[in-house]
C-alpha cells in the first residue's frame, strides 16, 4: 500500500520516514516561503514534496506566483490546492480561483474533498466547488475519518483517484479536537457514541 505523509513547514527532516510523498502544510498566518523552502529541500533529499496552496491564505496574485514560482524552481512536481479555513486574505476565497490562473501547468495537482461535509461551506456548494475543481485535478485527497461508509459513497461518485485521509496516532481530545476542525461529522459522532471503542484504534 502507497503511504503519503504530512509534515509542518519548521519539521525536522531528520525525522521524517523513508516514504515517497510528502505533503507541507500552510496553516492559516504562516509563512509561504518557509513552505517552498522546505518543499525544496526535499527535493534535494530525494522525497516527492506536496506543499499545500490555501487560497484565503494568498494575498494576491504576485503572491501565489512567487510561491508556485518558488517551487517550480526547485523541482516541486506535485501540489495540494485547497480552500484553507481561514477569512480570505486577499482576492482568492477558493481553490477553484487558484486553479483557474494556469500557474500550475505541468504539476500534478490535488484537490480536497470532504466526503463528511466542510465547516467553510454549505453541502450544496461544496458539491458544485467539486465539479468546478474535478477537470483542473489529478486526484482527491480526503479529510481524514473514521466511518467507512461516507467514504465508500463519497469514491463511487469520483471520475479521479481518491487518496483518503487518515490520523496518525492521537489522543482521543485531540481526535475530537481535529473532527470540529475538519468537520468530520459522522466520525465525529462515532468518538462520542464508542468511546471504549475510540480507545482501541
Amino acid at each position: 500500500m502507497n503511504f503519503s505523509l504530512e509534515i509542518g513547514p519548521q519539521t525536522d527532516l531528520d525525522t521524517v520516514p523513508a516514504v515517497k510523498d510528502i505533503y507541507i502544510t500552510m496553516l492559516p498566518g504562516g509563512d509561504y516561503k518557509e513552505t517552498a523552502q522546505q518543499a525544496v529541500e526535499l527535493v534535494k533529499k530525494g522525497f516527492n514534496p506536496v506543499p499545500h496552496f490555501p487560497a484565503r491564505s494568498m494575498q494576491d496574485e504576485k503572491q501565489l506566483k512567487d510561491y508556485v514560482s518558488r517551487c517550480k524552481d526547485g523541482g516541486v512536481k506535485q501540489v495540494l490546492v485547497i480552500g484553507g479555513g481561514r477569512e480570505p486574505m486577499g482576492k482568492f476565497d477558493s481553490s477553484f480561483q487558484l486553479l483557474e490562473t494556469g500557474y500550475f501547468e505541468k504539476m500534478t495537482i490535488g484537490i480536497a474533498g470532504h466526503p463528511e461535509g466542510s465547516p467553510d461551506i454549505s453541502d450544496s456548494n461544496l458539491e458544485k466547488a467539486m465539479k468546478d475543481k474535478k477537470p483542473y485535478a489529478d486526484y482527491i485527497v480526503t479529510q481524514w475519518l473514521l466511518d467507512p461508509q461516507p467514504i465508500i459513497d463519497f469514491i463511487s461518485k469520483q471520475s479521479v483517484p481518491v487518496h483518503v485521509g487518515i490520523t496518525g496516532p492521537l489522543k482521543i481530545s485531540s481526535l475530537i479536537k481535529f473532527a470540529n476542525i475538519v468537520g468530520a461529522k459522522n466520525s465525529l459522532n462515532f468518538l462520542k457514541s464508542n468511546f471504549s471503542k475510540a480507545l482501541d484504534l
